[in-house]
Parts: C-alpha cells; structure tokens; sequence
C-alpha cells in the first residue's frame, strides 16, 4: 500500500529534511518507485512528488517519467538509429524522420511537417506575427529562443566551444552537428538508397533526390531545386555576379565551391581517385561518373528509343536529336547546333574582329 500523508505533514517533513531528501540516492528511488511511493493530498485529491527535486504532480505515471530526467534513463530506442528517448511520444516523432512522414500539412502553402508544433511556428510565417523583436535592430522572431540566438550576434557571444579544433558557436545544436565532422558519426540514413548523414537537413535535401520533389523556384527563369542554397548560386547566373575570385589567375566564380574546384586546375591535386585504376580526378561527380565505366552502369535512359547512358549530361544532349532542339546560336551567321562543342568549333571560320 502506498503511504499517505496529509499536505501540512509533508510541507514540515521537506522544511527539516529538505536538504536529504534532495540528495537522496537514485538507487533508493529506483527501489522505492518498484514498492511503494509517497502521495500527498492536496485539496482531496491525490498528488505525487518527486523526492530528489520536489516537484509535484497530478499522476505516479507523470512522476516515473520525470524521473527520467535524474537518472538519465531512455527506455524508448530508434531500431534505425539506436538513439534512446525518456518518452515513447518522443520516438514516435523522431521516427517520422527515417519513414518521411509528415502528417501535419499548412493549408496555406501545403507545407508538410513532423509535428504539430512545428506547424504551429511556421503558420507564424503566414500571420506575418513575430512576437519577438531585437531592441538592438529591430528584428522580428517567431520563436523567443531564436531571438536570444540572434542577439549573440550583437554581443559576439560563443559559449560553446569545439574541444577539438577551438570553433566556437553561438548554439549548442551547432556545436553537436560540428562534433560530428570530426567523430564522422553520421545518425540519419536514407530510407532508400541506405546513404548516412550527419545533419537531418542534408537527409531531407537528399531524399527529393527519390522523391523528385524541387519546392525552390527561380522567380527569372522558373527553374526549380531541391534546395535553397542551390536556388540562391542559380540567381547568381541572372545577375552575373561573381564575387568568388582566383588570386592567381583573377578569374572569378558564383559560388566558393566553383571557385575551391578551380584552384585545383593550379595546384594539380585530384582528391578523389578510382579504387579499381587509381586514375585520379579534381571533381567526385567526375568520379562518380568514371566508375559507371567499371561497374557498366547506364541508369539514363531514353524514353523514345530506348537508348541507355551513363550521365544525366549525354542523355539530355541525345533527346535533341529526336525533338530536333538546337539551343546553341552563332551569333554572326545565326547558324544552330544541338551542342556548345559543335557551336565553338564553328565559330573558328568567323574571324575575330
């Protein structure tokens, strides 16, 4: 049976032993919630305290899942991942991440979400309500907690520190997600082709590899992408800027990425080489497409004839010649070609003036 005990008791019991009951040993709780447990009547009804820190609640069920949080206990584990949670609502939210479901959808621009909450805060977008505004620019947040991020930028504040290599960051989930770069722990694999992951961001990019899904649309051209970083390096195509410069050669790219690649052309050095003729190459798509030689892989194929290719590329080119498209013009005698090649090549009977 389990013991009870009037409030007032209770209240003079946590004022003279307070002190021990607050160090009391997780062991002696781990005991005591398997037998009996403390209940305190509070206005005629029953409620539950916790006997490390005190708090209290309405049911034991509540008090055995707080206790969780003092003896680190996570009894609800990912079969995909192994990550261990205190709750099981908690598992079955995190397993929507490997399945790609996302139940909860924005009627106003069909998002789809995880979670209810995370709903809640991007309806926030659409209200155009953002309660939580910087006094120092005036900048408005959805969420409080993005808002005491934001002012670290103001004051320069970088509490968390990589052990490794000293980067500091201004959030803890930065730092965790770093952590990961040099541990090379990668927790997130794809459902479909097994590939692992260090961030839940780069598995959603991935994953619209399979699904074909492309939500960013170029407001120019209205060409679409997968993702947002890809959207913003495409703009930079309209509006010719090129702010990625090569110190020795002064020629300048959209994108660092472009330009990392490039000094490769300088420096000689190709990082990624065939581990079956150890040809060495300055681009892993180069690679990529290289080992299709190896393995005979053709996974383009043409829908009309038939046909199989190993790259994206050649396959896009062949499809010109059944619709007959020759998007390259000379722009002095008006001349079209089904490719740029054919295009530079003509272009050697013009003279240069």
């Amino acid at each position: 049976m389990s013991e009870i005990i009037e409030k007032d008791s209770v209240e003079r019991r946590l004022i003279i032993h307070g002190e021990d009951k607050l160090h009391q040993s997780l062991e002696d709780f781990k005991q005591k919630s398997q037998g009996t447990s403390n209940i305190i009547i509070v206005n005629g009804k029953k409620t539950f305290p916790c006997s490390l820190c005190l708090k209290v609640f309405s049911y034991n069920s509540c008090l055995i899942k707080h206790m969780r949080v003092h003896t680190g206990e996570k009894p609800f584990r990912c079969l995909e991942c192994h990550k261990g949670f205190t709750q099981k609502s908690s598992l079955m939210n995190h397993m929507k991440i490997h399945t790609g479901e996302k139940p909860f959808h924005c009627l106003e621009c069909l998002k789809d979400f995880y979670q209810k909450s995370d709903l809640t805060k991007h309806a926030r977008v659409h209200d155009e309500k953002k309660p939580f505004q910087c006094s120092e620019c005036v900048k408005g947040f959805l969420r409080k907690s993005s808002l005491i991020n934001h002012i670290k930028t103001h004051t320069g504040e970088r509490p968390f520190k990589c052990l490794e290599c000293q980067k500091d960051f201004y959030e803890k989930s930065n730092l965790i997600k770093h952590m990961r770069i040099h541990t090379g722990e990668k927790p997130y694999q794809c459902s479909v082709c097994l590939k692992n992951f260090n961030q839940t961001s780069t598995l959603l990019i991935h994953m619209r590899i399979h699904t074909g899904e492309k939500p960013f649309k170029c407001s120019e051209c209205s060409k679409r992408f997968s993702s947002k970083s890809s959207l913003i390096d495409h703009t930079k195509v309209h509006t010719g800027e090129k702010p990625c410069q090569c110190y020795l050669c002064l020629k300048s790219f959209s994108d660092k990425s472009a330009l990392i690649t490039h000094m490769r052309i300088h420096t000689g050095e190709k990082p990624y080489q065939c581990s079956e003729c150890l040809k060495a190459f300055t681009q892993k798509n180069t690679l990529v497409d290289h080992i299709k030689i190896h393995t005979g892989e053709k996974p383009y194929h043409c829908s009309i004839c038939l046909k199989d290719f190993r790259r994206k590329f050649h396959l896009k080119k062949h499809i010109r010649v059944h619709t007959g498209e020759k998007p390259f013009r000379c722009l002095v005698c008006a001349k079209e070609y089904v490719d740029k090649r054919n295009l530079v090549k003509h272009m050697r009977i013009h003279p240069r003036k």
